[in-house]
């Protein structure tokens, strides 16, 4: 079966979010003001690298969705159930920091009272507590369907399942670190390993391979016979 265009960028995708998401993280705790978070919303060093977790979150979306792509088959059922909470989790995550980051500056600067003690109000609370834990549970299950599924190292699935853990406080800096960390690591083996079996096979044809669980249409040569005399 031919690869969609997003099976063959799964490499350069996933590495791209992990680059995305550790830079931002690192700004937003840079930038942090502990003791009062609507001047830390009205410091734009703060809310650019907001933005830049926001867009590596977007990009995070299409790492799993490329990722899983290329190990649906043996990750069976499984591993269907779980892609779909990590998705769902990373898009109600996604939400809730796009909210953050665009509408909390206003805020701060409109009505800074309403950031001055904690949120109480029960489904504000409960939708956003939701979110937290589908991604953290989503990503823990990914690794795990990713490791039972074999097609990528072991180390990069429990990284994954290790990042995920971390997943419920995702949005505070640096704890979305280890997840941006485990995603980028893996996008950067299967640049290598496609890499890899593109430059052993010494001349080009048109048959498919699987590399790495992602099918790719690698060059390979056929056998010859010596002419007889």
């Amino acid at each position: 079966m031919t690869p969609s265009p997003l099976v063959r960028l799964a490499g350069p995708i996933a590495m791209l979010a992990g680059v995305l998401i550790c830079v931002a993280q690192v700004g937003m705790l840079a930038t942090l003001d502990i003791d009062d978070r609507g001047a830390s919303l009205l410091n734009w060093l703060f809310v650019a690298s907001m933005a830049t977790y926001w867009v590596g979150l977007g990009v995070l979306l299409l790492a799993l969705v490329a990722t899983y792509e290329a190990q649906a088959r043996r990750a069976g059922s499984f591993g269907l159930v779980t892609f779909v909470a990590a998705f769902a989790g990373t898009t109600l995550l996604a939400g809730n920091h796009w909210f953050d980051t665009f509408a909390g500056p206003w805020i701060a600067d409109a009505a800074p009272q309403l950031l001055a003690g904690p949120v109480d109000h029960p489904v504000l609370t409960t939708a956003a507590l939701a979110s937290y834990a589908l991604f953290s549970v989503g990503w823990i299950l990914y690794g795990i369907a990713s490791a039972r599924a074999g097609i990528y190292p072991m180390a990069g699935s429990i990284g994954i399942a290790a990042g995920g853990a971390f997943g419920f406080l995702a949005l505070s800096a640096p704890f979305g670190v280890p997840l941006g960390l485990a995603v980028g690591a893996l996008g950067a083996w299967i640049i290598w390993r496609s890499s890899s079996a593109v430059a052993a096979v010494p001349r080009p044809a048109t048959a498919p391979r699987e590399v790495g669980g992602i099918d790719a249409a690698v060059p390979t040569s056929a056998p010859t016979t010596p002419a007889n005399e």
